[in-house]
């Protein structure tokens, strides 16, 4: 079997042939496809190309934290209110599931009334209403993980706070971990990394 041949048969299964045609109806360049469940082949989707770059390993991210990520939204969209934080990083969190099957951090998002928060982040901007820096590392991002969150911003960034809070009360998995509260009832029910991942990649 020829060198490409074998590249290219990581693609070979059924449900990474499924991965790639969503991925290839979005207008995104490098993503990444598991090949087993510690190894990743990144790709470039081009309207006429797949190609295959390199081979990563999943555990090359667990030393990011959710300040990172934070630092890294704010170092690219400037100035916002601390709902929008929120919400850009837990976006960032469901597509990095959907794009690169891998959470970007560990820290868990709770279903609050608002919608998703990260309590470590709202421990921090507690009592302030607009952040413009943050206590975190962007270099510590790797560069498929910068392209994720640089797409998630291109889409949900230019959209007001509110708007996004309404958009996550919409959607499954913030209203399956609401269930059985009323509306503006405290709660902090997890939001499974499982139901982001199928909830979001049933949308492309």
């Amino acid at each position: 079997m020829a060198d490409d041949e074998i590249k290219l048969s990581v693609l070979e299964t059924k449900e990474d042939r499924l991965a790639m045609s969503a991925l290839e109806s979005l207008p995104f360049g490098t993503k990444t496809v598991s090949a087993d469940s510690t190894q990743s082949e990144q790709v470039v989707v081009r309207p006429d190309n797949l190609s295959i770059i390199s081979g990563k390993s999943q555990a090359q991210q667990s030393n990011l934290t959710v300040h990172d990520v934070a630092a890294f939204i704010l170092q690219q969209q400037g100035e916002m209110t601390a709902m929008k934080l929120q919400k850009l990083v837990y976006y960032s969190q469901a597509w990095s599931l959907v794009w690169d099957e891998a959470p970007l951090f560990p820290e868990p998002i709770e279903a609050w009334a608002n919608g998703p928060v990260v309590r470590s982040l709202y421990v921090r901007h507690q009592g302030t209403f607009k952040v413009n820096n943050w206590d975190g590392d962007p270099a510590k991002l790797s560069e498929t993980q910068r392209e994720t969150i640089l797409k998630v911003l291109e889409f949900y960034g230019p959209m007001p706070a509110q708007v996004l809070s309404d958009l996550t009360h919409n959607e499954t998995p913030w209203l399956k971990a609401r269930a059985g509260l009323a509306v503006g009832d405290r709660g902090s029910r997890v939001i499974s990394h499982a139901e982001m991942a199928e909830y979001y990649s049933s949308l492309v």
